[in-house]
């Protein structure tokens, strides 16, 4: 399996011969006061709309890195865009939102630079074991001491391993993204290919710099026996395998919000729509189930919506319901924080989920 970049990521600056050339061809400008992202190259990348399965609020962690000593690893899955002040040094210089190593160097004065096969290192568990599509590697800010090049590679270990367990000679580590060039302060998009399952990524930088942060992007692929040994759960959430599909309107935050886990802190921390002002007309948002599955109840919140909550939604059961989608109506506009749809898979969409588990794991 091998990683590349995106048809939608802008090559035209990228340096892809390290060494060829102008080393320093992916460089960003020394920054010169303003707004810092007023030139910041951001990605149009398709896979963006799929579930973050790094998203800390699905459980996800940087749980090792081998340098972290100008800046903390676990920067990397912080939800908001990195933010830089340029005032702000610390007793170790300058203090930056992301993840950054020392300068590596050589052996000693004759060979000062480190060795080609040199590298940082920093292991990723995903909040949400899943298939990957593609994978963001965020250098904001890191304008010339951002990595040559990044590689990333993938495994797939049960349960709550540590880093030495993961360090393991006999773990089997599968590299997605070899080592590509990257730029500065700059969203660099990969798309994945394949099918594999995995749990934890190890992002690694050649030979060193910084990172802002990281988005892997995804379909989430649960466990079907760990739901089998639940019963009742909720068929709709994110960590058990729901996906959003569509919307009538995304203009304040994500519907796919509705199905994460827990309760939502903040009014953006859910699904809001603008008002609307055409008559006969409602909002709604789709979603697709895991697998078949038997709904026997219906939960809606609305925390943290005081006075743009929907007035009325459309959902309700009166008796347990076979579905693979449900489309849920709000009239005529406003929030909704999360959706619970609480049930269990019916025996074909168990079996079905089951093959699919086995297939991602082959």
């Amino acid at each position: 399996m091998a990683g590349r970049h995106s048809e939608h990521m802008p090559t035209d600056k990228i340096q892809t011969e390290p060494g060829s050339n102008d080393p320093h061809a992916n460089d960003a400008a020394s920054y010169g006061g303003g707004d810092p992202y007023a030139d910041y190259r951001s990605g149009d990348f398709t896979f963006t709309g799929l579930v973050d399965l790094a998203d800390r609020r699905l459980g996800a962690g940087v749980i090792a890195a081998n340098d972290e000593f100008f800046a903390e690893r676990e920067n990397l899955l912080i939800r908001g865009p990195a933010v830089f002040d340029p005032e702000r040094f610390g007793h170790k210089g300058k203090i930056m939102d992301g993840w950054e190593t020392r300068r590596r160097r050589g052996a000693d004065g004759e060979h000062p630079f480190p060795a080609p096969e040199d590298h940082d290192w920093a292991i990723v568990r995903l909040g949400a074991p899943g298939i990957i599509r593609g994978i963001v590697v965020d250098t904001a800010h890191f304008r010339g001491n951002y990595p040559q090049r990044v590689s990333v590679r993938a495994t797939a270990v049960e349960g709550a391993p540590g880093p030495e367990e993961l360090l393991a000679d006999d773990v089997k580590w599968e590299e997605i993204i070899p080592p590509t060039p990257v730029r500065g302060h700059a969203a660099n998009g990969f798309e994945i290919t394949g099918g594999r399952r995995y749990t934890h990524l190890r992002v690694c930088q050649h030979p060193d710099g910084g990172i802002a942060r990281l988005r892997v992007h995804g379909e989430v692929v649960p466990d079907p026996a760990w739901l089998a040994a639940l019963g009742t759960v909720d068929l709709i959430s994110i960590l058990n395998g729901g996906t959003y599909e569509d919307a009538s309107d995304r203009f304040y935050s994500s519907p796919a919000q509705i199905i994460l886990p827990g309760t939502s802190r903040t009014m953006d921390d859910g699904w809001e729509n603008r008002r609307r002002r055409v008559r006969d007309t409602n909002d709604w948002v789709r979603f697709r189930l895991p697998a078949r599955g038997a709904v026997r109840a219906v939960e809606i919140d609305t925390a943290c919506l005081k006075g743009n909550a929907a007035g009325w939604i459309g959902l309700v059961l009166d008796t347990e319901a076979v579905v693979t989608h449900v489309r849920l109506d709000a009239y005529p506009d406003g929030g909704v924080a999360r959706m619970r749809l609480h049930g269990s898979l019916t025996e074909a969409g168990a079996a079905e989920l089951a093959l699919r588990y086995a297939e991602s794991m082959a």
